[in-house]
This record gives structure tokens, sequence and C-alpha cells, in this order.
């Protein structure tokens, strides 16, 4: 039963978290582009002027970026909740 009340309980934090890390994920990835391309604004698929290599190189970075940020707001998020609860959640 306990563990039921704690999923409930930690779900809206895990949506907040999970909103920060895409925001956060999102600034890093501006900030990465400009360093690596020198360009304020990351190429956007339909854009007619940017060629196949740049937006496929933007998306990569994008997704390599994301998909870390995300996976250590997960991992903080679990070992928070096992020091607040002493139970590693599922």
């Amino acid at each position: 039963m306990a563990g039921k009340l704690q999923k409930v309980a930690l779900k809206p934090v895990n949506v907040a978290l999970g909103f920060a890390a895409g925001a956060a994920a999102g600034f890093l990835f501006k900030e990465v582009w400009k360093l690596v391309a020198g360009d304020d604004d990351a190429p956007d698929a339909g854009d007619p002027d940017r060629g196949w290599g740049e937006i496929l190189t933007a998306a990569a970075l994008q997704g390599a970026i994301f998909a870390v940020v995300k996976a250590a707001v997960h991992r903080g998020g679990a070992i928070t909740t096992e020091k607040l609860t002493g139970v590693w959640p599922d």
C-alpha cells in the first residue's frame, strides 16, 4: 500500500522535473549549437537554405543532449526518492 501511495505522491514531482529537464536541455542545446556552429539559430528541418549535413548534425546533437539530461534527471530523482522514502522507485 505504501508503495502505491508513494508513486501517486511523487507523480506531480516527476512531471515537474520532466518539464524542467526539457527546458534545461533546450537551453543547453542552443548554447552548445552557438559554440559548435557559430550560429545563434539551430537549423530547422524545413529551412530550404540549410543542408542535410547541418540539419542532421543539429538533430543528433539535440537528441544526445536531451537524452543525457533526461537520464541525469531520472537518476537524480530515483536517488532522491530512495533517500526520502528508503525505497528505490520502480
